[in-house]
């Protein structure tokens, strides 16, 4: 398929790029703040697994305190306890996300794809492998983000990733793209109730 081989990329470069140019003054205040309002590093760097399941380091702003454990978000009972009041506003508002930016600049990830998930989301990384999912570059956002976010459990998840690798297409990826601008207005998903 053509779209998938070569224009999904093209693309993905044609909006990294200069988003990156662009937003390149507030990233830098963003992180400013961080470090400011918060001990430990600006970014959060954590291995992920992309394309074909190959570990990549996943670039997010930092949004909770050195004391939080590591395990997915889904696992925790109370997250908000761990995120810093900044953090809070990164997370509602997904600008913790945008160091992303580098990781599709450098090949790792797509705007729109399955969500690069670490270890601590064996289950649905093992399901991911088992239906093909893990066959594209993972995105920003995609069909699990507009669906309920952090609100489905793994096995949807996998359904998701399996739907979006069977049903990719440039008009898909824009609808999800649209889906994406209303999720994040309102701010729906981001901590499980």
């Amino acid at each position: 398929m053509v779209y998938r081989k070569f224009v999904k990329r093209l693309l993905d470069l044609l909006l990294a790029i200069p988003m990156l140019i662009i937003l390149l003054i507030p990233l830098i205040i963003v992180g400013i703040i961080i470090k400011l309002t918060s001990e430990g590093p600006v970014l959060f760097i954590q291995e992920r697994y992309g394309k074909n399941s190959k570990p990549f380091a996943l670039y997010k702003f930092r949004s909770m305190t050195n004391k939080a454990p590591v395990k997915a978000n889904s696992d925790f009972d109370d997250i908000t306890s761990y995120i810093t009041p900044f953090g809070m506003f990164i997370r509602k508002t997904s600008i913790d996300e945008l160091p992303q930016l580098w990781n599709i600049i450098k090949g790792d990830m797509s705007f729109i794809g399955p969500r690069p998930l670490a270890n601590t989301d064996n289950t649905v990384l093992v399901l991911r492998k088992q239906n093909g999912a893990d066959k594209v570059r993972p995105g920003i956002t995609g069909l699990a983000q507009v669906n309920g976010r952090n609100l489905v459990n793994d096995e949807q998840k996998a359904r998701f990733d399996t739907k979006y690798v069977t049903t990719q297409s440039f008009t898909h990826d824009i609808k999800i793209l649209y889906e994406t601008f209303f999720a994040v207005a309102k701010r729906e998903g981001i901590f499980k109730k």
